[in-house]
């Protein structure tokens, strides 16, 4: 029974990866290539190394796939390598198939900006996606990765940074206009990933001072099956002894709690923060 939940998981798994990679792929050849462009992506810069070596864009993304690929492999852990193999070649597979099923292709927009607005978004669901399986596209997102786990950075700026040294490759080869909209759909496509999609891995350290301190430390450990610590507090004015409960919460969580505050203490004094990272280091 244990072996067919396993295959079942495995096959799903399969799909969601192929999906947001299927995604990438559409947005670099329908609307990367015809922009000329080169937004924060290894696609990008393979279109950029596309005018000097003469493959086609899926073989040069493959070669430069692999070789960041077996950085990450050692860098960020074997299921991340593991999935990111199977995406990185996924990818330029599919950006051959479409290469095939689509020669030549042209602009869907007639407008360069709005290829590079229209890749921005779509690329942005598709690495969601494989973010939020802890996979990756490979090339930048790969970079990507390790600059969020070794230098604590956000992966919209992380990859902002790294694909900005991509962007100004265009100007190996294109126009001031292409080197520009290279630059600003990179910055832009950094914000997107941090604003509209990385936002929900983004908790909050909620402090709640209440009359009702026993029933809400037990609503946080029973009915959000969440951690609290408790702390003694005085007030400046009257020095009156109080107790401050604090816990972590995801989105989902904070919208339960703030819900179940308003019903049993409206009158309760919370300060809520913003928490982007969380660190225990249990003792050996």
């Amino acid at each position: 029974m244990k072996k067919t939940i396993d295959t079942a998981a495995l096959v799903k798994e399969a799909a969601i990866l192929t999906g947001g990679v299927a995604i990438i792929a559409a947005a670099v050849y329908f609307f990367l290539v015809p922009s000329h462009a080169s937004v924060s992506s290894i696609s990008g810069l393979g279109i950029v190394l596309a005018n000097f070596v003469p493959l086609p864009l899926s073989a040069i993304t493959m070669i430069l796939n692999v070789v960041l690929l077996i950085i990450g492999f050692f860098t960020c852990g074997r299921e991340f390598g593991v999935k990111t193999v199977y995406t990185s070649v996924m990818l330029p597979v599919f950006i051959a198939l479409f290469e095939r099923l689509f020669p030549d292709i042209g602009s869907l927009t007639d407008s360069q900006e709005l290829d590079v607005l229209c890749y921005i978004l779509v690329v942005s669901v598709g690495l969601s996606i494989l973010f939020n399986r802890n996979a990756s596209s490979g090339g930048l997102d790969i970079v990507a990765k390790i600059m969020n786990k070794y230098l604590h950075m956000e992966l919209g700026r992380a990859m902002s940074l790294s694909g900005m040294c991509v962007a100004l490759s265009a100007a190996l080869v294109y126009d001031k206009k292409t080197v520009v909209l290279s630059i600003l759909g990179t910055y832009f496509n950094g914000l997107v990933l941090d604003h509209f999609i990385f936002d929900h891995n983004i908790k909050r350290r909620v402090c709640i001072i209440t009359e009702k301190e026993e029933a809400l430390r037990r609503f946080i450990l029973s009915d959000l099956h969440s951690g609290a610590t408790v702390y003694e507090s005085y007030g400046a004015y009257n020095m009156q002894k109080r107790r401050e409960i604090i816990t972590i919460v995801d989105k989902s969580e904070y919208q339960k709690l703030m819900n179940y505050m308003n019903q049993e203490d409206p009158q309760a004094f919370i300060t809520v923060y913003t928490v982007s990272d969380i660190r225990y280091r249990p003792k050996v």
